[in-house]
């Protein structure tokens, strides 16, 4: 099956089998940038929504390495004086334009999460690339979840993410690190979909003899 030719959600859900709509749900995901993310966000009943589908994801030992932290409007002041000092700090040269550009990021779209992973939480012996790799999921099945229920989503990093001032905004702890940014709203515009790769793009097969060949749906 060709993934570029998956359906639309617009036609009915109830015409589709599970996988085939699961597929659709999939590809009907796109980044809308946080900037053209506007309200209304999700209320109380679909916020509980996509959390629920975020704790689907796969958790070797059950040790719940990752947390999102709600960054309500009443506190997007806050986040702004942190995004603002991380670029004075990374750039003393920094002009007031630029500094208020920063600053500004911390007021777009109607939700706004920090997702936090923990590399020393539980057991030692679970390492911090498998914890990301579970927070990673977590984080596919929220945005999912949101699309499902109409909304637009995006991801951002940035180097303010690594600064002390937002680690003491958020009081990540010994071993805590921000991953990146959820931000989630209606979309004011969307992009055309993209090409997505064909599993031929990022799939091969090991040889019985070692090494590696195209993979071929014929197993």
């Amino acid at each position: 099956m060709d993934m570029r030719a998956a359906p639309s959600l617009a036609s009915p859900l109830v015409e589709h089998e599970p996988a085939t709509l699961a597929a659709a749900l999939m590809q009907s995901r796109q980044t809308i940038l946080p900037k053209r993310l506007v309200a209304p966000g999700p209320d109380a009943k679909q916020l509980g929504m996509i959390f629920h589908a975020a704790a689907t994801a796969p958790d070797h030992g059950q040790l719940l390495p990752w947390r999102f932290v709600l960054v309500p409007q009443a506190a997007r002041g806050r986040l702004a004086d942190v995004f603002g000092a991380a670029l004075i700090a990374r750039d003393a040269q920094a002009t007031p334009e630029q500094v208020a550009q920063a600053c500004e990021k911390a007021y777009r779209s109607p939700l706004l999460l920090l997702v936090v992973v923990h590399g020393q939480r539980g057991d030692a012996e679970i390492d911090l690339p498998e914890r990301i790799v579970s927070a990673g999921c977590a984080v596919q099945n929220l945005l999912l979840m949101a699309t499902a229920l109409g909304f637009g989503s995006a991801l951002t990093s940035g180097k303010a993410l690594k600064s002390t001032g937002l680690r003491a905004l958020f009081g990540l702890a010994e071993g805590e690190q921000a991953l990146c940014f959820v931000s989630i709203g209606t979309a004011q515009s969307r992009k055309p979909a993209r090409l997505r790769p064909v599993p031929r793009d990022f799939v091969t097969s090991l040889s019985p003899g070692g090494g590696t060949a195209d993979f071929s749906y014929s197993l």
